[in-house]
């Protein structure tokens, strides 16, 4: 098993919604890493990312001689090298369905990533809310909502303690912020609406933020 310190490759952190996933993760897990942060929207920002990931996206982990170049499987390389930061939920259920969340956030949603995309500092912008993306948010709620009912006795996270599942919502919390969105209206039951207010005042979430502002990245445009 490799020795090396870890690098982290991410992009703006006004717009880069997989990055912040890992970059939370490791964060709230305190596990060590040198940030590489890459303007994303300039000209030259494809070629500066091809120089760390084969996949010429970020985020991208490096460890010694190794390249993980996907959000999701960052996380699980990361629960595999640290078992004792418990990135998963200990109980084989919780465990099952964070793992089944985290997927359904790695794969789906188009019409929320699209209708509201994460520009993460702003506040009061108008969504495109299609059909679609309002499918997609009451997925989110629900989900939310479950995990918070049936897993998040003895803390304020999805699952209780902070885990994978958090962070790859992260981004989801952000977006619903941005926007203003109105959770009960989706089927919120308060749960959802906790979760994401206490997230938004992480620590962690807020020194992100504090950066985002600091980006002046241009607004994204599908």
């Amino acid at each position: 098993m490799s020795s090396e310190a870890y690098t982290l490759v991410i992009g703006s952190k006004e717009g880069s919604s997989w990055s912040l996933r890992p970059w939370l993760l490791m964060k709230q897990a305190e596990i060590p890493f040198t940030e590489v942060l890459i303007t994303l929207r300039q000209p030259d920002t494809k070629e500066k990312i091809e120089k760390y990931s084969p996949s010429g996206k970020v985020p991208a982990l490096r460890h010694g001689d190794r390249i993980i170049w996907d959000s999701l499987a960052i996380a699980e390389y990361l629960n595999e090298r640290h078992p004792d930061k418990s990135l998963w939920p200990g109980d084989e259920e919780a465990r099952a369905f964070a793992r089944c969340a985290s997927a359904e956030m790695h794969s789906s949603f188009r019409g929320l990533r699209y209708g509201l995309p994460m520009e993460f500092s702003k506040r009061n912008l108008e969504p495109d809310l299609s059909a679609e993306a309002e499918s997609d948010i009451r997925r989110v709620v629900a989900l939310w909502c479950e995990a918070r009912h049936r897993f998040g006795i003895g803390g304020p996270f999805l699952f209780g303690r902070f885990s994978v599942a958090d962070a790859m919502y992260s981004p989801v919390a952000s977006r619903f912020t941005t926007f203003d969105t109105d959770l009960k209206q989706y089927g919120d039951d308060g749960a959802a609406e906790a979760w994401r207010s206490m997230m938004m005042q992480l620590p962690h979430m807020m020194a992100w933020g504090e950066a985002a502002k600091k980006e002046n990245l241009p607004r994204w445009r599908p």
